[in-house]
């Protein structure tokens, strides 16, 4: 019995040593995998903040994104309104300046006065257009008609109607303007007369009579220097009725026809905005 117990005693030692060796191995792949379980918990938690925080820098790029957007905007409605306000002042000054003009107009109204009073006489000196435009050298001026005694020439029933309506008086200026129309027809002066009755028209507040003013200038006097702008006019009131179509289509008939004019670079930046 001695003899086996020393032949067994080697083989429980390697048994219960093999034993000891799997419940260390055990052990230490135990504290490892918790090792990275707790660096696994670690890096998550890291990388949701680091998420967290891009969220809340795209939260912060869209919010002003948004602020300049609005500032974008409103910067563009505003360019919008200046250049309308631009273009509305260029066409004052187009057809309120020009004081020379209005002093020759007023020499030839006084010429014609006083040719009436002497019964005949010199004729007055050559119109030019209010935008400057003088009539053909050499060419008389006409008056379509002497005036009866006692009635005002063309040149008077022009002078009177722009006088009232400088004044504020734009009636009184729609009845001269006519007036002189009807009983003038071909005066050199006409012209002038067609496009300030819409003028006065529009003063009054009655647009469509006004488009109709400014319709026979583009009809009847197309080499006027008022053309353009009774065309461009035109386009604006057309627009104001709802008629872009209409509104585009005169727009760039003016670009077309009168190229070089001042209202031609008017509409081509309105032709941009036109919806």
């Amino acid at each position: 019995m001695k003899t086996v117990f020393r032949r067994l005693a080697p083989v429980a030692l390697v048994a219960t040593g093999a034993c000891f060796a799997t419940s260390n191995d055990v052990k230490l792949l135990q504290l490892q995998i918790d090792s990275m379980r707790v660096a696994t918990a670690r890096s998550d938690s890291l990388h949701a903040a680091q998420v967290n925080q891009v969220i809340a820098t795209l939260g912060l790029v869209r919010d002003s994104l948004g602020t300049v957007s609005g500032h974008v905007v409103k910067m563009q409605g505003d360019m919008r309104g200046d250049l309308h306000d631009v273009n509305e002042q260029l066409l004052q000054i187009q057809q309120l300046t020009g004081q020379s003009q209005n002093r020759l107009q007023e020499l030839r109204a006084s010429i014609e006065q006083r040719n009436q009073d002497m019964g005949g006489g010199a004729a007055p000196p050559p119109a030019t257009g209010a935008k400057g435009a003088a009539a053909a050298p050499g060419a008389a001026p006409t008056t379509g008609g002497a005036p009866n005694a006692g009635e005002p020439g063309p040149n008077q029933l022009y002078q009177l109607g722009m006088e009232q309506l400088q004044r504020g008086s734009p009636a009184t200026a729609v009845q001269a303007f006519q007036k002189l129309l009807q009983d003038y027809p071909t005066a050199d002066i006409t012209p002038e007369a067609q496009f300030y009755l819409g003028e006065a028209y529009r003063a009054q507040g009655n647009a469509a009579a006004a488009d109709t003013a400014y319709a026979m200038v583009i009809q009847k006097f197309p080499k006027s220097p008022h053309a353009p702008t009774a065309l461009y006019k035109r386009a604006l009131y057309l627009e104001q009725q709802g008629n872009a179509t209409a509104a585009r289509a005169l727009l760039n008939q003016l670009i077309s026809t009168y190229p070089q004019s001042d209202e031609a670079a008017l509409a081509r930046d309105h032709l941009r905005e036109l919806k």
